[in-house]
């Protein structure tokens, strides 16, 4: 299996040389598209929905970070020419993998991309481990409800409450006055899945009963689940599910 990489960068020098350098195919990648300033990049991610964006933060149009925070970005690695880490809280908060300075040594952004790499087939494991059982029309994604843990149960909690939003680990965090290093590691320690994959997990099973109200389409279950586009919503539910929505619901439709 190999990872969808969008890589956005405004020098050409700098974007040629990473793409014909690098060697995607030996690391489990694939170069899906590239992009020149921080709107046509926002749109690309959009267009692609890519496993991994890499990208500079100082962009024509609009800056990386405002870029990434746009868009359903789960990895990224940042890019820049300065050693600017006023940038870091932010980055940090969007999940962002890991920051490297220009000059890019191209080793060094191979042994990056290959430790990511490393921590999405990990994801996928635990991913598939959420699917032991098949799962049929009826069946949901098996998670706790009660962790035997005050605070992941309020986190639990929170989640319920919350999953339509546009909400993730830095608002549950501050919701429960948690550091988000604290509250992440916690929640992996205690239930075995991340935040965001538990978080995921929770909008599926949401969209999974919604999906037998023929009254809804599956653009308005998306919304309603706190996905940020049908594409991603599509994306995120196949890998859970095994099939796409249309399939899911055509199934239902036959019960």
């Amino acid at each position: 299996m190999s990872y969808s990489v969008v890589f956005v960068e405004d020098e050409q020098i700098v974007r040629e040389e990473i793409v014909s350098s690098i060697r995607w195919d030996l690391l489990g990648l694939e170069l899906v598209g590239t992009a020149s300033d921080g709107l046509s990049g926002e749109n690309l991610i959009k267009e692609k929905e890519p496993d991994i964006v890499i990208t500079d933060i100082r962009l024509p149009a609009q800056d990386g970070l405002t870029m990434l925070s746009n868009c359903p970005v789960n990895h990224a690695i940042i890019l820049t020419g300065h050693a600017d880490f006023s940038y870091m809280k932010s980055a940090i908060r969007l999940g962002v993998f890991d920051y490297l300075l220009k000059p890019i040594d191209d080793e060094e952004l191979e042994e990056t991309l290959a430790s990511l790499v490393r921590k999405l087939q990990e994801e996928d494991r635990e991913y598939e481990d959420l699917k032991k059982k098949e799962h049929s029309k009826s069946e949901l994604i098996p998670l706790p409800k009660q962790a035997g843990n005050h605070v992941i149960n309020a986190t639990i909690a929170y989640i319920a409450e919350t999953y339509s939003e546009p909400v993730g680990l830095q608002e549950a965090a501050a919701y429960l006055d948690l550091s988000e290093s604290h509250l992440s590691r916690l929640f992996k320690e205690v239930t075995g899945l991340n935040f965001l994959q538990y978080l995921n997990a929770y909008r599926i099973n949401q969209s999974a009963i919604m999906m037998r109200d023929p009254k809804l389409n599956i653009s308005e279950i998306a919304t309603n689940c706190g996905f940020p586009t049908p594409g991603y919503f599509a994306k995120i539910f196949k890998r859970f599910i095994g099939k796409t929505p249309t399939q899911f619901r055509d199934e239902v439709d036959t019960l």
